[in-house]
């Protein structure tokens, strides 16, 4: 990706210590940039466990977690995707609890259904609420209003995502699947933003879809690349960045799309560069994107519970499990017995080998307290219904090898930010978002593309609306805008306090203020013109905490018989967490280990070993400037056009040429 961008002659001429070996390895770097690709193939292969690559279809066994019984391994291209597994033995005698209703246990039902062969009616999901879909929420509360804590942002190359919803049928449309009914609308109404960033009151900032990166930012974003996972153990992005990254357009893309602090994980910004690597170019105007008809919900969650209800599963709601207990010994870990709370009462479920558990430890929207129009949230209340967080404490204290829970729920205020959403049908608001938009909220179409940042806002104020209607009830006059804020207890540009201490109205004061509403109209905007209901989240970046290998349990822990975890709180390489992807990855592993489906799961898209998407990185990166136009130290500049000359008409120069390096 960025050694192309990084090795222009201020660096080697600026750095006079700097050793002949490695000004030449700087200045060569630049020249030869059709090696990229092999050199990060190389600088890939590292000896640490949580990066172990496996990228071709073997059939080798254990690559994922490490568990006795499984039998996982990668796969890519069509011959294992459209194949069908046989049913693994043994499959009638066994059955399934999986703890926890949202996504990844949904999808670990469905994949249980469909390539474990196991009955419908032997699969048991004991949720604590009353409804299923965790994270992936859209709430009509009849006292507040439409909520939604958060979005989902997905692209083409969630392999595991888009395998699973092939197979699950569309609510809306006779004989298509899920996939389809989103393939055919992201065809037909393709994502882009046409106002990333606003400034002084909303108008566009003066970014114009640029990184504006540094010679030095660039270095230390190659440095990140390139680095060990384990030589980023528990170091936060501060310790690998300084401000020539956190000044740039880049960071801001970066920040306010992933919602990243400077605080978390190197390690997850390196994961996630590598990740995403493939769409560089379209970070600025969202374009790489692609977004559900509807809130998550009622798009992805609906439909899969509708299939599991029709196969016959079981949902147990208002069931609290409160600790698996575990039998270990001679190497192998059973779970033995589910402690639960059930309408306040204490159960117990015994287990045999035969049954298999799959365990959502962690939550990044558990403890959620949410305000509403005239009151703030209130923090008293987050110790309340943390089921998810006492789980994992309970099962980790068990063994080492069920993970560290409190390396990311210990530090609420590293961890948390603030959502709302706030619903209006007035012209006057109406006709600032098109303004900034520059679109028409109410065509049922791209809105904003994504989400607005308001860059001088001192709660990082970033706000989107989506397709309307986002719910299926919404009235047609209705919008409903999604906003949260990065510094929740930063002090307001209007509203001259934090966001954690505003009612829903004073929220959407300081909205409006940022949408260039003057303030002679803003009060009663906000008080008569919309209704806004605002979700504070203790723990909705707790994945990004700073992490060492054993904080995350593998998939699938060294020598566990009949448990896995799944999740964002669950390990396997080389995958994003804040994702639907993670999620039904570690769902798919799951059952496939556990139930021995002998069919590949899909591996991470490997665009980080693909030399074209390198190359076209490594050019956006430098704002559409090629490396090869950097001034060279004069001892390389005959050297660097002989190459040139030699490969310019080859497939070499004409993959250059592609990507805009020659």
């Amino acid at each position: 990706e960025i050694p192309l961008r990084l090795v222009g002659s201020e660096m080697c001429i600026r750095d006079r210590s700097m050793k002949k070996g490695k000004m030449w390895k700087a200045g060569a770097a630049g020249i030869m940039a059709a090696g990229t690709g092999a050199v990060l193939m190389m600088a890939s292969r590292k000896k640490g466990r949580m990066h172990r690559l496996t990228d071709s279809n073997s059939s080798c066994k254990n690559k994922g977690s490490k568990g006795e019984n499984q039998r996982i391994y990668y796969s890519k291209g069509n011959y294992e995707a459209f194949a069908r597994p046989e049913k693994p033995e043994g499959i009638e005698e066994k059955s399934a609890w999986l703890i926890g209703g949202g996504l990844a246990s949904l999808a670990a039902a469905c994949f249980l259904i469909r390539d474990a062969g196991m009955s419908g009616d032997k699969i048991h999901i004991l949720e604590a609420s009353d409804r299923t879909g965790g994270a992936c929420d859209g709430i009509l509360d009849s006292s507040r209003g439409y909520i939604m804590r958060g979005g989902r942002e997905m692209e083409n190359h969630f392999e595991c995502l888009w395998d699973l919803f092939r197979s699950i049928p569309s609510l809306d449309t006779p004989g298509a699947s899920v996939l389809d009914e989103f393939y055919w609308l992201n065809k037909a109404d393709p994502n882009y933003s046409l106002c990333r960033v606003t400034e002084k009151q909303g108008k566009p900032a003066c970014t114009q879809g640029y990184f504006g990166l540094s010679e030095k930012a660039g270095r230390q974003i190659m440095r990140l690349f390139f680095t060990c996972d384990e030589d980023l153990y528990d170091k936060t992005i501060e310790d690998v960045f300084d401000n020539e990254v956190f000044d740039s357009p880049f960071w801001l893309y970066w920040r306010t799309m992933f919602a990243f602090e400077n605080w978390h994980s190197a390690l997850e910004m390196k994961l996630y560069l590598r990740r995403f690597v493939h769409h560089i170019g379209g970070l600025p105007d969202f374009s790489a994107l692609k977004f559900t008809r509807y809130n998550q919900y009622e798009s992805l969650i609906l439909p899969l519970k509708r299939y599991l209800e029709e196969a016959g599963v079981e949902f147990r709601f208002g069931v609290a499990v409160t600790n698996v207990e575990f039998d270990i010994r001679e190497g192998k870990k059973t779970a033995k017995f589910l402690d639960c709370m059930i309408n306040g009462a204490k159960a117990q479920i015994p287990l045999t080998e035969q049954d298999l558990v799959f365990i959502t430890n962690g939550s990044c929207t558990e403890g959620t307290v949410y305000g509403d129009q005239d009151h703030k949230p209130d923090p008293k209340r987050q110790s309340e219904a943390e089921h998810c967080w006492t789980l994992w404490k309970n099962i980790a204290v068990q063994d080492t090898s069920f993970g560290r829970p409190e390396k990311f729920c210990s530090n609420r205020e590293k961890t948390c930010w603030e959502s709302a959403t706030i619903t209006t049908s007035d012209e006057t608001i109406l006709s600032y978002i098109k303004k900034i938009a520059r679109r028409d909220p109410r065509t049922g179409k791209v809105v904003t593309g994504g989400i607005v940042s308001c860059q001088d806002s001192g709660w990082l104020l970033s706000w989107t609306v989506n397709r309307q209607g986002q719910f299926k009830a919404q009235k047609k006059e209705e919008v409903c805008i999604w906003l949260y804020g990065l510094f929740p207890n930063g002090v307001g540009n209007f509203v001259p306090k934090p966001m954690s201490e505003c009612t829903g109205r004073e929220i959407t004061e300081e909205w409006l203020y940022h949408l260039g509403v003057p303030a002679d109209q803003i009060h009663d905007l906000a008080a008569w013109g919309a209704v806004c209901v605002p979700a504070m989240m203790p723990y909705i970046t707790a994945f990004f905490m700073p992490r060492r290998e054993g904080d995350r349990p593998d998939v699938i822990p060294e020598g566990s018989v009949n448990a896995a975890f799944i999740g964002q709180f669950a390990q396997t390489p080389r995958d994003t967490v804040f994702t639907t992807e993670y999620s039904v990855r570690t769902a798919m592993e799951a059952v496939y280990g556990l139930c021995g489906v002998d069919r590949g799961v899909p591996e991470v898209w490997g665009s980080a070993y693909d030399m074209r998407e390198l190359l076209n990185a490594s050019v956006k990166l430098m704002d559409g400037v090629s490396p090869l136009k950097k001034r060279l130290p004069a001892c390389f500049e005959k050297a660097g056009k002989m190459a040139i000359k030699k490969i310019e008409h080859t497939e070499i120069g004409e993959l250059l040429r592609e990507c805009g390096v020659l």
